[in-house]
């Protein structure tokens, strides 16, 4: 896998990535049956003739299944994906709180202490930033870019920009907060430090230490200090 930044920055060379790429639909397969004789070299495989566990591709079980289903007395098959494109990203040894239910695709970056919580979506080429938060059910378009200590609110979306390939991404500042259910669609940035109100939807850009309201967002007021302590992250959740 590439994550050659000059890779991630152009649309169509990810569209060209994604169109050669090996699909894949990889399964586990647990398996009763005689399994001495069959050849098993295309699967991770562990246990006995009790029970065996497989991990591979679906073509090679069903296969497997053809050439030898008389030895075969049952199985249970798990799936979650049909010619998946790109894996998922490898997150053991990222330093952050990345909760059940997040699917998190590979070449995204994740920052220091960053928490993506239970339903986040973080498509290909994506960048979050140190301490940030990326709440439940939030959506995060290829090639998007947040900052540090930014919070994006449940179910927010920011928009992608693999289709349309728009040259430039969506970018999120520090120290930003987008509320609930708020939209930021292809090529605005959000300045540092601004607050966008949840179920707004924002088609231009956001200038720093702002405040945005409505459908579509426009401008309601500078960020002042009661705003400030509205919308003041928690470091100790990250920690």
């Amino acid at each position: 896998m590439t994550n050659d930044k000059d890779f991630l920055d152009d649309p169509y060379k990810i569209a060209q990535y994604l169109k050669n790429s090996q699909k894949t639909t990889p399964i586990k397969a647990y398996v009763r049956g005689n399994i001495d004789n069959m050849d098993l070299s295309k699967f991770k495989h562990f246990g006995n003739n009790d029970l065996t566990i497989l991990i591979g591709e679906w073509a090679d079980f069903k296969d497997l299944l053809e050439k030898n289903g008389s030895n075969i007395y049952e199985y249970y098959i798990e799936n979650n994906q049909r010619n998946s494109a790109i894996p998922l990203l490898d997150i053991k040894d990222i330093n952050a709180r990345i909760e059940p239910g997040a699917i998190i695709r590979d070449m995204v970056h994740i920052g220091n202490k960053a928490v993506i919580m239970m339903g986040a979506v973080i498509n290909i080429g994506a960048v979050i930033g140190d301490y940030t938060m990326i709440d439940m059910n939030t959506v995060i378009g290829s090639r998007a870019q947040i900052g540090k200590n930014v919070h994006v609110g449940a179910g927010a979306v920011i928009a992608g920009l693999l289709e349309p390939p728009n040259k430039t991404p969506v970018i999120i500042e520090d120290e930003v907060l987008i509320g609930a259910n708020a939209v930021v669609l292809e090529g605005v940035r959000v300045g540092k430090g601004s607050v966008v109100a949840a179920g707004s939807v924002v088609t231009m850009d956001v200038p720093p230490n702002s405040v945005v309201a409505g459908i579509p967002a426009k401008f309601i007021k500078e960020k002042d200090n009661k705003t400030k302590n509205k919308t003041a992250i928690v470091k100790e959740i990250r920690e």
